[in-house]
C-alpha cells in the first residue's frame, strides 16, 4: 500500500470531462493547495501540509498525469493533442478541484511541475489565486531562454522528452526506475529526506506513468512556450503576492533569477537557499515558514 499523509482524508474528485484528482485534504481555515513536482506525487508536501493544516485548509492533489490521478492520452499514434497536458489545462483541473472542494479563492503553492502549473494558474486566473508560491523552477519561457550551449546538459531530460511521440517514451519505458531514480538521487541535498518508502512510492508512481510525464513535458516545450510569450508580449503579470524560493543556478548557468521574475509579478519576494531541489521534503519548516510568512501579506 503506497505511503499516505497521515491525518489527511484521502478522495477522489471531478475536474474535467473524464478526469478526476487523487486528493488529500485536512485542517480547517482559509484554503492553501500543494501542487508537486517530478518525479513525485502529493507526499512531497507531507511535512509541510501536516504543518500548515493546523490553522488552514490544506489540499495536496496528485496533478493529472501522475500518482493515482487519471492519465488521459495525450497521443494518437505518432501525433499529440498538446492541450491535454498545457498547464493551462491542468491550472484549470486545480481550480475546478478547489471549487468542487467549496473554495472559490485560495492560496497556491507549487514546486517543479507543480510550479509552472500554478505560475499558469495565477495569470489565467488572478481572481482566484490569492497568494503564490514557486519554488525552484523559472516560467517555461525564461526557462528555454536560459538554457543554452554545454550547461543546458543539466536538463537533459527536458530536451529528451520535448521529442515527438514515440522514442521517448520507450526509451525511458525500457529502464523507468534508472530514469526517474535518477533524478531522486541527482537532486537531493539531503538523502534522508527521501526515506526509502517515500522513494518506493515515487519510482512506482513514475513507472505507470510514463506517457502522461512524458506529454507533460512535451507540453513545456510547445504550448505552454506559446501561453507565456503571449502573455508576455501583452504585458499580463502576475498581480497577487508572489514567494520564489530558488536554488542559486543563476551563477551557474549565467542568468538573474529574481531578474526574471520581477518581469512578471508585480509583488515578490524571491529567496536564494543552500538546499537541495527537493527543498519541501530537506527543510520543510523553512518551507512552511515561508508560505505562511507569504499569507500575511
Amino acid at each position: 500500500m503506497a505511503p499516505v499523509i497521515p491525518g489527511f482524508d484521502y478522495r477522489r474528485v471531478p475536474v474535467a470531462d473524464g478526469v478526476s484528482l487523487n486528493v488529500a485534504v485536512a485542517g480547517s481555515g482559509s484554503p492553501v493547495v500543494l501542487l508537486h513536482g517530478f518525479p513525485q506525487t502529493h507526499l512531497m508536501w507531507r511535512h509541510v501540509a501536516a504543518d500548515l493544516a493546523a490553522d488552514h485548509t490544506v489540499i495536496c492533489p496528485d496533478l493529472r498525469g501522475y500518482g493515482a490521478s487519471d492519465k488521459p492520452p495525450a497521443n494518437a499514434g505518432t501525433d499529440a493533442d498538446p492541450a491535454v497536458y498545457a498547464k493551462r489545462t491542468m491550472a484549470a483541473d486545480i481550480v475546478a478541484l478547489a471549487r468542487a472542494l467549496g473554495h472559490e479563492r485560495f492560496a497556491l503553492a507549487g514546486h517543479d511541475r507543480g510550479a509552472l502549473v500554478a505560475f499558469r494558474a495565477g495569470l489565467d486566473h488572478p481572481a482566484t489565486i490569492t497568494h503564490l508560491a514557486c519554488l525552484d523552477v523559472l516560467p517555461t519561457l525564461d526557462m528555454w531562454d536560459v538554457l543554452h550551449g554545454t550547461t543546458a546538459a543539466v536538463g537533459f531530460h527536458l530536451f529528451l522528452m520535448a521529442q515527438p511521440p514515440g522514442l521517448p517514451e520507450r526509451m525511458i519505458a525500457a529502464c523507468p526506475d534508472d530514469f526517474f531514480g535518477h533524478f531522486l538521487d541527482l537532486w537531493v541535498g539531503d538523502p534522508r529526506a527521501i526515506p526509502a518508502e517515500v522513494r518506493a512510492a515515487y519510482l512506482d508512481a513514475c513507472r505507470a506513468a510514463v506517457p502522461s510525464i512524458v506529454a507533460d513535458y512535451r507540453a513545456s516545450a510547445g504550448v505552454d512556450v506559446d501561453h507565456d510569450r503571449a502573455d508576455r508580449d501583452g504585458g499580463r503579470r502576475l498581480t497577487m503576492p508572489l514567494t520564489v524560493i530558488q536554488q542559486d543556478w543563476g551563477a551557474a548557468l549565467g542568468y538573474d533569477a529574481a531578474a526574471l521574475w520581477r518581469a512578471w509579478a508585480d509583488d515578490l519576494d524571491h529567496r536564494t537557499v543552500g538546499y537541495g531541489h527537493f527543498m519541501a521534503e530537506e527543510a520543510p519548516a523553512d518551507i512552511a515558514k515561508a508560505l505562511r510568512e507569504l499569507l500575511t501579506r
